[in-house]
């Protein structure tokens, strides 16, 4: 593991405060790294592998569509890709789809429709404080925290921030240059942040009365994570434009970008492109990867197993009052909000949970982060909390 930790370090850019271990193997929601240790995944490759690492219908797809077409550019038709976006299509608001590589990617694709849609002098978009949206100058400059635009300024133009939960403030801040509003139904990096149901609501109102699109990054919350496909389904509220990644390809590098027909029109040939985007192999992996989460029964355990993971760190929570103040999520994405002595060692408990062989992160500065595989068990949630009493024990 030292050498292959040495070399890396000495090739990558230093992007990554990585932790000490060479993954060599997954399965399910287990990870072994090059020593033997096994770690129960409760990070999924940030929200990624939610079918869990190396799914056999998955793997199958991707075994059998390398061995057909491997890439074909986006000047012809693909079976694979007209699958998927039916599927989308069909199991969604959307009429449309434009597919692309990652979160970010799709974002950016967000970002130019809303503003080729909303017209010449209409280009300001207003996103959330708290949010984050991407790692590119413009998914950056739409992200809602500070820390991330450190260094990069100046930062593109047209995007504005809204205090999070006041509607009232937002509203003031929509003029005659915004062309829409930008939200993640609920916040991932900014700290497991559900948005309240009326305020949701209250941005779709919003949006309806001044003329504005409204988009959903679901990047990470999208695909089941929540209990439902999209997390939008939660709160009746429909975007205008959303954007999907991270588990849609449970590993291999995709997102969507998904419209309304009468936004969706407003891009025509040269708008918008992307060499990769569709590819046929990972299409074919995210057909499987929506087959099998639209099957019967799966996203009800997905909610079932959400609120076992939320009622057992609700115990911890009380069970430390010092360290824990509470919990808060949707289905399989779950944060144990820390106290303020308990943020402070937020790190710690990442590091120590790492040593017992959990993997979880610290979000927003404020919760653990828990986003397991959709096919985690009971008996693996009971075992990562009883690993993390007995990090808290020692703190």
């Amino acid at each position: 593991m030292n050498n292959i930790k040495e070399k890396s370090d000495s090739l990558f850019m230093n992007t990554y405060g990585r932790f000490p271990a060479v993954m060599v193997e997954g399965k399910g929601c287990i990870l072994k790294d090059d020593t033997g240790k096994e770690y129960l995944d409760f990070v999924a490759g940030i929200a990624v592998c939610s079918l869990g690492h190396c799914h056999p219908a998955v793997t199958a797809a991707i075994v059998a569509q390398a061995g057909r077409l491997a890439h074909v550019s986006n000047l012809y038709y693909t079976l694979p890709q007209t699958e998927l976006a039916e599927l989308l299509v069909a199991n969604s608001f959307a009429d449309r789809v434009f597919l692309a590589n990652s979160g970010a990617e799709v974002n950016e694709g967000a970002i130019k429709l809303a503003r080729k849609h909303g017209g010449p002098g209409r280009y300001e978009i207003i996103s959330l404080e708290g949010s984050f949206h991407g790692r590119t100058l413009a998914t950056v400059a739409a992200t809602g925290q500070a820390r991330f635009h450190k260094g990069f300024e100046p930062l593109p133009d047209g995007f504005v921030h809204a205090p999070f939960g006041d509607l009232a403030a937002l509203e003031k801040m929509i003029s005659a240059k915004t062309c829409a509003i930008l939200c993640e139904p609920l916040q991932g990096e900014g700290g497991v942040r559900p948005l309240p149901l009326e305020y949701l609501q209250g941005i779709r109102k919003l949006c309806d009365r001044h003329g504005l699109a409204l988009i959903f990054d679901e990047v990470q919350v999208g695909m089941g994570r929540t209990g439902r496909l999209f997390a939008y389904e939660h709160f009746g509220v429909e975007p205008d434009i959303m954007t999907l990644a991270k588990a849609l390809g449970n590993g291999l590098p995709i997102g969507a970008l998904l419209a309304r027909q009468e936004v969706a029109a407003s891009f025509t040939p040269g708008d918008h492109a992307s060499t990769f985007g569709g590819n046929p192999v990972v299409c074919a992996a995210a057909v499987t990867v929506m087959q099998t989460m639209l099957a019967d029964g799966f996203l009800d355990a997905v909610t079932r197993r959400g609120e076992y993971l939320a009622g057992r760190l609700q115990g911890v929570a009380e069970q430390f009052p010092g360290l824990a103040a509470g919990v808060r999520g949707l289905g399989l994405i779950q944060g144990l909000v820390l106290t303020p002595r308990g943020a402070g060692l937020g790190a710690e408990m990442v590091k120590g949970l790492f040593a017992r062989g959990v993997l979880a992160n610290f979000a927003g500065g404020v919760a653990l982060r828990f986003i397991p595989p959709l096919v985690v068990s009971e008996s693996q949630i009971d075992e990562m909390v009883n690993r993390l009493q007995d990090v808290f024990r020692t703190l």
